[in-house]
């Protein structure tokens, strides 16, 4: 797990090193074990590592290999690197490291654009081919591992992040109208390839890139999960799902044990990551260390579950760490966890897993989190009322949206409405072959989009703004296709995850299963008061943000007066949600 960063030219010139180095100082945070840069005229990689497996020198990137002409930077973690490397040996390839990172280098030259189909993991990845020059770019199924890159005339640079590519300078900051409109309607969720930037963009997930010389693009989507079921999969019964899930589940955690450093789980006390404790309890793991965070109640509402990851850390005897977190320590922390966020991001997790992880990177570098398991076993409460619907596009808006078209006309400045970009979004997903089901083309959705630009990017760039790694099993891509094949009945019964609590009640106490459903919940930021109101109101009043005019001045005196009356759908602060985007742009400057 890494940060890099690199520069293309395409107009004869020569990259930019210290561009690079610009990125790779804001990049630290992801990778402080070391750092590396390789400059080949036309081309420049740079690399900060966050070793993990293959703790000498031999891993460390930009990694080169002078026989085959290749140089690649690298970021995530291939699950069955151990397996790959004794097939491409048999090949005749030899290595010089027990790095993962060797493995994707040498996968590369032997299977070109087809590597990353065989690959079970979380990457990003860049590859420079001397030779020729041309440039390849991966990025994982689920988008777990992140990629960005410029729009320019002559020159691309890509990086881990956002801001680092803004900290080498000459990005398009401009805002980028259908982006700010998906901000405000699709919960804070941007689709790739925008960014809320204009001049910024973002490599799709289960992609792979070429370019050439001369700048030309192709992209090929390596992978697609189909919801089409067979006759043999909509005849099985529940117990022989729920039997193929726990061994898929098994297998899945399993597989992120692989490292040369100690492994944890982040317990929140919900279904997934007490599940994730427990496979990891019958498999004879010991000294496991398991870690949970709180904060204070606010408006009637609780804000922690240590009832039951406190429950869950005494039945299976982990080595827990519980974090409690006051307002003022919360507050505190604020502008440091939005400076780390590579886009706006407005979900509450985001500051718990920013100080969650401060707090795990002071014992462990990595940790196994319980993401994706909602939008992969219909957990949220929008799918039940897909079931059976005879209009998916409308019931999914209305339960997903933050506001729709007609309303977000009151609430952004007249310049920024350039049609319903949203909703076309959805209706072009909803409309593609391969998910026949409301429930399933939601499924799908969820699983392509929302996931990767809500809590896969959340977890990864709150993680590694302490040097942290995070793999999630319920993103398993075998898990995944598993649960795909699946009858959207299984999956939606017992309130939604019907199958997988099942499969859970045989690996953990069954309180932990048997209650309401519960969320990672920051109650100060749902009910903005105080200094919290404060701070919102500063940033939305300042003068950047009345030059920049995004929102009308009558619907934030509204949100002022009385942010806990303005509530989206998904139960999140419309206040919060117009404060954050401000906050992230004048933070970086923007």
């Amino acid at each position: 797990m890494c940060g890099f960063g690199g520069e293309i030219t395409f107009d004869g010139s020569t990259a930019s090193l210290s561009g690079i180095e610009r990125m790779l100082d804001a990049l630290a945070p992801r990778g402080p074990d070391g750092v590396g840069t390789v400059h080949r005229g036309r081309v420049a990689l740079g690399h900060r590592r966050l070793s993990i497996i293959d703790l000498s020198d031999a891993g460390q990137q930009p990694m080169t290999d002078p026989a085959l002409g290749l140089d690649l930077v690298f970021n995530g973690c291939i699950y069955n690197h151990a397996e790959l490397r004794a097939e491409l040996e048999a090949k005749g390839y030899r290595f010089f490291s027990t790095s993962d990172t060797e493995v994707v280098l040498k996968a590369h030259h032997a299977w070109g654009p087809e590597a990353p189909t065989r690959f079970h993991g979380m990457f990003a990845y860049v590859v420079h081919e001397r030779d020729g020059g041309c440039i390849w770019m991966a990025r994982d199924r689920f988008g777990i591992k992140p990629l960005y890159h410029t729009v320019e005339p002559g020159r691309l640079r890509f990086a881990s992040t956002l801001p680092a590519l803004l900290a080498a300078g000459g990005v398009d900051t401009a805002i980028d109208p259908e982006a700010l409109h998906s901000y405000m309607s699709f919960h804070a969720v941007v689709p790739p390839p925008r960014t809320i930037l204009e001049g910024v963009r973002k490599l799709p997930v289960a992609t792979i890139r070429r370019i050439e010389p001369d700048g030309t693009i192709e992209d090929r989507r390596y992978w697609d999960v189909s919801f089409e079921r067979s006759r043999e999969d909509e005849e099985r019964g529940t117990p022989e799902w729920e039997d193929m899930l726990l061994d898929a589940m098994r297998r899945a955690v399993s597989r992120r044990m692989v490292a040369d450093v100690p492994v944890g789980v982040l317990l929140s006390g919900g279904v997934d990551s007490s599940l994730i404790v427990g496979l990891l309890a019958e498999a004879g793991q010991e000294g496991l260390r398991t870690f949970s965070i709180g904060f204070e109640a606010a408006n009637g509402e609780k804000g922690d579950e240590f009832a039951y990851s406190d429950l869950v850390a005494r039945h299976f005897a982990t080595d827990h760490i519980q974090r409690f977190v006051p307002s003022s320590e919360l507050q505190a922390a604020l502008p440091a966890a939005i400076s780390a966020m590579s886009e706006p991001m407005v979900s509450y997790d985001n500051i718990g897993f920013f100080l969650l992880s401060r707090e795990v990177s002071r014992h462990v570098k990595v940790v196994q989190s319980g993401q994706g398991a909602d939008e992969v076993f219909a957990g949220y409460h929008w799918y039940p009322k897909l079931d059976g619907s005879n209009d998916p596009l409308g019931d999914y808006s209305r339960a997903f949206f933050d506001r729709d078209h007609q309303t977000m006309g009151r609430h952004l400045g007249a310049r920024w409405m350039n049609g319903d970009v949203s909703r076309e979004i959805v209706a072009a997903h909803f409309a593609r072959t391969g998910a026949p089901d409301p429930v399933d083309k939601a499924l799908r959705l969820d699983t392509e989009i929302m996931l990767a630009d809500d809590p896969v990017k959340r977890v990864d760039n709150m993680t590694m703004a302490w040097g942290l790694e995070a793999r999630v099993p319920f993103l398993d891509h075998e898990l995944v296709e598993l649960a795909a094949r699946m009858p959207s009945r299984i999956k939606l019964a017992d309130g939604g995850k019907g199958v997988l609590k099942s499969v859970a009640r045989r690996v953990v106490p069954r309180e932990v299963i048997d209650r309401p459903k519960g969320y990672f919940p920051v109650p100060a930021l749902k009910y903005l008061d105080g200094p919290f109101l404060e701070m919102a109101r500063d940033a939305l009043t300042s003068q950047a943000a009345r030059e920049r005019g995004l929102f009308r001045e009558d619907y934030l005196d509204a949100l002022f007066g009385a942010p806990a009356e303005h509530i989206t759908p998904l139960r999140g602060s419309e206040l919060w949600q117009c404060a954050l985007l401000e906050l992230w742009l004048q933070d970086h400057g923007i």
